[in-house]
């Protein structure tokens, strides 16, 4: 689905997305070059309309990773760090410019006024919230909700808690940080609202969440064999893509969408229907969307790439598909289209290999990692000596794990020290390293 953004480097700590030390438990993603200050940017802004930094900076990660991608929109025509809207059901684009006096074309671009825009609609939510105590971050809920202008109440869940899953873990990049927040979230109303994950088992794939896209949006029934699996890019994060195909203005859908940090997989599309996808190619294709942005590579998590691949390898299977480039293909790759996702930062010998049930780099030590010269060494120090060296792809993923047990921190960097364990506990003296950390840390698994 997607087009354009900037290069973006997510950090984050292992296990159950936790970090600790610095905080060693803090997200950490690169500053893209040549953008204005952030930090001062979120700092102002949070000053100005009395909303709390790490609401700010949360909600920002949350829909971007802190990337404006340089004025391009979202699937959803959101735009900027803070994904100011402008659909038919998103209006916070216009509420900002009304706000703060500024033109939609800034508000759009710059960053620092994309960020401004984000706080002043908060701050009117906050309000019409009655809102007293700002700095009780557990008391944004509504109003974040409200922010994300969901399709339904159980998106609006499914996008608040991954802010305030942010908020738990404080973010860390080249130029913008928050410490972790022990927050417990006042959900309200939304505490009577089932998780997405918690309902209907999907029409095909049964390691997915049912949530059905709009009958607005997709065709029921196929006029041609199904022969082709077409892998996208959402230009948007998991819950705003899944609100979108749930509105029946949008006009588009895909019939899986999978989430950045951990694999999660909903279905949205019985694959006997026609998902809107790729235009005049729609009749003989599955789709499956990706959460992220194509030039920003932070989003191809190893989690998300092992969930998709099963999932295409199981619909390959089941339909009889041949699982090669011929019958797996890229958006961009499709006749009569004009997108470019997944984009040059999509890994496909990686990703066909997993497909193809190989792995080609299987973990050590019960642990993944990839990366060049990531280091297993006999203590949590940087003299101590090198057990050895694991080789592997471009991408650097580390995550800390027990064999057989649900990893949810989704491949994301971690640039700190992890003590590694086995089925039985953790091993004697043996810690993982990434060569890119900025300073040591000691954080367990």
């Amino acid at each position: 689905m997607g087009k354009t953004a900037h290069i973006s480097t997510i950090l984050l700590a292992a296990g159950a997305l936790a970090l600790t030390a610095l905080p060693s438990n803090a997200v950490e993603a690169r500053e893209p070059a040549g953008q204005p200050d952030l930090s001062s940017a979120f700092r102002a802004a949070a000053a100005k309309y009395d909303v709390p930094r790490e609401v700010l900076v949360s909600v920002g990660f949350a829909e971007t990773h802190l990337d404006g991608h340089n004025g391009a929109p979202s699937q959803a025509n959101g735009y900027g760090v803070m994904h100011l809207a402008g659909n038919n059901v998103n209006k916070t684009m216009s509420e900002a410019s009304k706000l703060t006096g500024l033109p939609v074309a800034k508000l759009s671009k710059d960053d620092s006024s994309n960020i401004l825009g984000a706080a002043a609609v908060l701050d009117a939510y906050a309000d019409q919230a009655g809102l007293k105590d700002r700095s009780d971050l557990g008391k944004w809920y509504s109003v974040i909700a409200k922010y994300s202008h969901s399709a339904d109440a159980a998106t609006a869940r499914l996008y608040t808690d991954e802010v305030y899953k942010v908020i738990g873990l404080g973010v860390r990049t080249a130029g913008v940080s928050t410490d972790p927040q022990q927050v417990t979230p006042d959900r309200g109303a939304y505490a009577k609202i089932s998780a997405l994950g918690s309902n209907t088992k999907a029409a095909d794939y049964p390691d997915a969440i049912w949530n059905p896209a709009s009958t607005s949006n997709y065709r029921a029934g196929r006029t041609a064999a199904i022969t082709t699996i077409v892998i996208h890019v959402t230009q948007g994060s998991y819950a705003g893509t899944i609100s979108w195909f749930k509105d029946p203005a949008a006009q588009v859908s895909a019939h899986y969408v999978i989430r950045s940090s951990d694999g999660q997989v909903t279905q949205m599309v019985a694959e006997k229907d026609t998902a809107w996808h790729v235009r005049t190619e729609n009749p003989y294709t599955i789709g499956i969307e990706h959460e992220g942005y194509v030039d920003q590579p932070s989003w191809f998590t190893d989690a998300m790439y092992r969930s998709s691949a099963a999932l295409t390898r199981n619909i390959a299977d089941r339909r009889g598909i041949p699982k090669d480039r011929a019958h797996i293909k890229g958006h961009s790759e499709m006749p009569n289209n004009d997108h470019t996702d997944p984009g040059p930062n999509w890994d496909w010998n990686y990703y066909m290999q997993l497909v193809n049930g190989g792995d080609p780099n299987p973990p050590e030590y019960n642990f993944t990692t990839w990366g060049n010269g990531v280091n297993v060494r006999s203590a949590p120090k940087t003299s101590a000596s090198v057990v050895t060296t694991l080789a592997g792809p471009t991408r650097v993923f580390v995550e800390c794990q027990v064999q057989g047990d649900t990893v949810t921190a989704g491949g994301y960097t971690n640039n700190w020290w992890a003590k590694l364990r086995d089925q039985k506990g953790y091993m004697t003296n043996i810690y993982i390293d990434d060569p890119n950390a900025k300073l040591p840390g000691v954080p367990d698994c």
